[in-house]
């Protein structure tokens, strides 16, 4: 009788266990960035085919109770919910909240700036003001990038660098659309192919025989270089996306043969506003 008691009181704690982890997945299912994602549709525009975007900051003024609500949403996600999700849909979580609280950071002083930069000062940067709420701390918009989603050995994605915007017009597109776990594997793709395709931004010169690329490869080098994504050094990067780094067959060989030259333009820290 002892045995059988026993085996009663382990099969509903396991049936406790089952039902907490399907409670915990359907209320993390619930969660959806479809205000976010109607937001980006309504007031981020993209140009150059896509290659960049310009963020009407007037209009998400507007709409700013709009941004609240689905701040108001990231916010009230806590860390257990948070872990229960796959990682594709927590790195989907992460770059829509640094996206939409960057959008929020621009506008506390919104029209009254000319770049990110202007909400700094001498003694602490703009990225490294702790204003986020989010999974049961106060963050910065660093934490959030370099101690979450860069941190070695949870994501492990260099390909984040051109989903994460800065709102300035050097930095890869604000992409129209909400990441999601789902699509994340093909939004990732397309952001990396439509700004290493911005000749503004990265190219290749025929005449110096070198690649002329963005800051941010001289900034981030090391998420190129760790063996993420197969890559373990940036002219391996560079070589899988030839043909959008280039414009011709030479160049594209070129890029493919590795060891090319590389060289790191100027960054434009002015606003990506539409206005």
């Amino acid at each position: 009788m002892k045995l059988i008691k026993q085996f009663f009181l382990q099969f509903l704690c396991v049936l406790f266990l089952l039902l907490t982890v399907n409670v915990t997945t359907v209320s993390a299912a619930k969660l959806d960035h479809s205000v976010w994602d109607n937001l980006l549709q309504k007031h981020v525009h993209m140009i150059r085919d896509g290659q960049s975007s310009e963020v009407d900051y007037r209009a998400f003024m507007k709409a700013h109770q709009e941004l609240r609500t689905y701040l108001s949403q990231l916010s009230a996600v806590s860390h257990n919910t948070f872990a229960g999700w796959t990682k594709s849909e927590q790195l989907a979580f992460l770059i829509n909240a640094y996206n939409a609280y960057t959008v929020e950071l621009i506008l506390t002083r919104y029209p009254r700036l000319d770049s990110i930069k202007d909400l700094g000062s001498l003694l602490r940067s703009p990225w490294k003001k702790k204003f986020v709420p989010l999974l049961g701390q106060t963050l910065s918009l660093d934490d959030i990038e370099h101690e979450i989603i860069r941190k070695p050995g949870d994501y492990n994605e260099p390909r984040i660098h051109f989903a994460v915007n800065c709102a300035s017009i050097g930095c890869p597109a604000l992409l129209n659309e909400a990441f999601t776990g789902e699509k994340l594997e093909q939004q990732l793709e397309t952001v990396t192919r439509a700004f290493l395709a911005d000749r503004t931004r990265n190219r290749y010169n025929p005449q110096r025989k070198r690649l002329e690329v963005s800051k941010i490869f001289d900034w981030y080098d090391d998420d190129f270089e760790r063996g993420w994504g197969g890559w373990r050094s940036l002219n391996q990067f560079f070589a899988q996306y030839a043909d959008s780094l280039t414009d011709t067959p030479q160049a594209e060989q070129a890029v493919l043969s590795g060891g090319v030259r590389i060289r790191h333009l100027n960054y434009d820290w002015k606003l990506n506003d539409k206005n």
